[in-house]
């Protein structure tokens, strides 16, 4: 692996030049040498989506407060080179799809990684959500000795249950964004109970200021990647019903993915073609503007983790009519900042929507505590000094690495 330690200078470069005019909150000039981390993470940019875009500005964050990564990620069809960087950030996509039926490629990525793992020789190593790759970390365990954090983001595969538990009991801390998959993971694996816990995803309060909720014309919104286990169906569904009692209102599905044709027929077989519009893909910076335009978001998951969409939601004091699946529950609180329902449940999300539509003053109400809430209790800066707390004490060896997550 040639190119690392020139990708690692690069790495060292942009760094320092994130932390010009940086005041840090604790002071790391004690510290001989930039703490090195190994973030492995099973999707990264250019992919886009909520994992992908937290972990982006997750890593450049960190970095700013002294951090040195490394980052091993599968390789996309976007025909990026093996050796890459995310700005100065050494990236390594590595074609771990198929290895498993290709003796030759499995050799091949247990020597990179080996190679990877003695020549950086992290002093954390950072799991970012769990999936197939991880074969190739369990595979190379033994390598170099560094602490493992594992963060959990959303629902893995049966298949690899066996897989996930091993690291799971490998790892000296279990951090996950929500409540639900904490639990998830101390299903699996008992162990990790009295080391795991969760850090709930955060974000900064956009520039833009919320815009006042229009019930004249009122505007429903599904956003997010249009894939079945995000219910939109069942939101068109219910917007049938919607729609003749508000005959103003409009449907708006602000996304991209699989599901999008099958919706699409959906909406002209129902006859909602003149009511519905699809925007398709939204970049991450034009996601606020969208949510403004909008009186409530609807999200009808039938899985979910802690979407980032429900806290951009939140953030612009939306209402959020939500699926009682996974995280949800924990962003939205039923009857103070939305309204929960049951999944795959098109009348009761129905009778929900139309109650904000009918109940301004309500819907309002609930928009301003969902932003006030947001604000505290998923802070971008609390989720960034939790893990960076988390970082320190796991490679002093503190024992009270729990006081940086809350069970």
């Amino acid at each position: 692996m040639p190119a690392l330690s020139a990708l690692c200078g690069a790495a060292r470069d942009g760094r320092h030049k994130d932390q010009d005019g940086f005041q840090a909150k604790r002071n790391k000039d004690s510290l001989k040498s930039p703490m090195r981390v190994l973030f492995w993470t099973e999707t990264f940019w250019p992919n886009i989506g909520g994992v992908e875009i937290l972990a982006a500005k997750f890593l450049l964050a960190l970095r700013c407060r002294g951090y040195e990564f490394v980052i091993v990620a599968p390789q996309s069809g976007d025909c990026r080179p093996e050796q890459d960087n995310y700005r100065g950030i050494p990236v390594y996509r590595l074609p771990f799809s198929g290895a498993m039926t290709n003796i030759d490629r499995l050799i091949y990525l247990r020597e990179q990684v080996i190679r990877l793992k003695r020549t950086f020789r992290p002093h954390l190593i950072h799991i970012n959500a769990v999936g197939p790759t991880i074969f190739f970390h369990q595979l190379t365990r033994n390598v170099h000795a560094a602490p493992l954090l594992v963060t959990l983001h959303g629902a893995w595969t049966s298949q690899i249950d066996a897989l996930v538990e091993r690291t799971l009991r490998d790892a000296n801390w279990v951090a996950g964004c929500c409540g639900a998959i904490v639990d998830k993971a101390r299903g699996l694996a008992e162990a990790v109970v009295p080391r795991s816990g969760v850090i709930h995803n955060g974000l900064e309060t956009p520039a833009l200021a919320p815009a006042p909720l229009s019930f004249d014309a009122p505007r429903l919104l599904c956003l997010g990647r249009l894939h079945r286990k995000k219910g939109v169906d069942v939101a068109v569904t219910a917007f049938g019903a919607i729609v003749e009692r508000f005959p103003n209102a409009r449907l708006v599905i602000a996304g991209d993915g699989p599901a999008r044709s099958d919706l699409e027929r959906q909406v002209a077989s129902q006859g909602l073609s003149a009511v519905v519009d699809f925007l398709g893909w939204v970049a991450p910076q034009d996601v606020p503007r969208v949510i403004n335009t909008c009186t409530a978001v609807l999200m009808p998951s039938r899985s979910e983790s802690l979407p980032l969409v429900a806290l951009e939601t939140a953030l612009m004091a939306r209402p959020m009519v939500a699926t009682r699946v996974g995280g949800l529950p924990e962003v939205v609180k039923h009857q103070q900042t939305g309204l929960l329902v049951e999944p795959d449940n098109s009348d009761e999300l129905a009778e929900a929507t139309g109650f904000l539509l009918a109940h301004a003053d309500v819907a309002i109400r609930m928009g301003l505590a969902a932003r006030r809430r947001a604000q505290t209790t998923f802070s971008w800066d609390d989720h960034i000094n939790a893990y960076d707390n988390l970082y320190q004490k796991l490679t002093t060896g503190e024992p009270d690495a729990n006081k940086s997550a809350t069970d």
